[in-house]
């Protein structure tokens, strides 16, 4: 598509405060995976002054657990989960260099305001798509909490992975935005 944007993650302030929200974007480089269990750890592990298990500095978090691969495969099932159950732990890791995140679903105010601050944005990916999302992952293995299982940290590498700018780093919500746009009135 023509106005689909090519992005190599990690990226920096420049190209985030570019993207707007309803962008289409390819995204290509290196993406780390955290669900729940993974950002209740890193808090821990901020709050004991150790360091994170890799540089958040421009760098994109996706929601996600990967899915037992299939013999031959490099990851299972790959699709995003609801980034709202990681809105506690977001600001923090924003003010730390974090630029993007990749999930499905709204995030709180407090991460908008965030986002807007830090010049960071919201991607998302297509829910229920995780069995062709997968193919755009070239490259997997697990970076830190092993024990977490699906919900370790892993280092992904992906070539042209599909997504939408839902929050970009002027306030714009496409959650908000097309929700108003798309409102039916069924009292009339």
């Amino acid at each position: 598509m023509a106005d689909t944007k090519v992005i190599h993650i990690p990226f920096d302030k420049e190209t985030a405060e570019s993207l707007k929200a309803g962008d289409c974007v390819l995204l290509s480089g290196t993406v780390y995976t955290a669900r729940d269990a993974a950002h209740k750890r890193m808090a821990e592990t901020i709050q004991k002054g150790h360091p994170l298990p890799f540089d958040l500095t421009n760098n994109v978090i996706y929601y996600m657990g990967p899915s037992p691969a299939a013999p031959g495969r490099i990851i299972g099932s790959a699709g995003p989960t609801t980034a709202g159950r990681m809105d506690s732990y977001t600001p923090d890791l924003l003010n730390r260099g974090l630029i993007g995140m990749i999930g499905k679903g709204r995030r709180s105010e407090a991460v908008k305001q965030s986002m807007i601050q830090n010049k960071a944005v919201y991607f998302t990916a297509v829910g229920g798509a995780g069995a062709l999302l997968c193919e755009r992952i070239k490259e997997c293995r697990v970076m830190a909490y092993e024990d977490l299982g699906p919900e370790a940290i892993y280092q992904l590498k992906v070539e042209n992975f599909p997504a939408i700018v839902v929050m970009d780093c002027h306030g714009n919500d496409l959650y908000q935005t097309a929700g108003q746009r798309y409102k039916i009135d069924c009292e009339g």
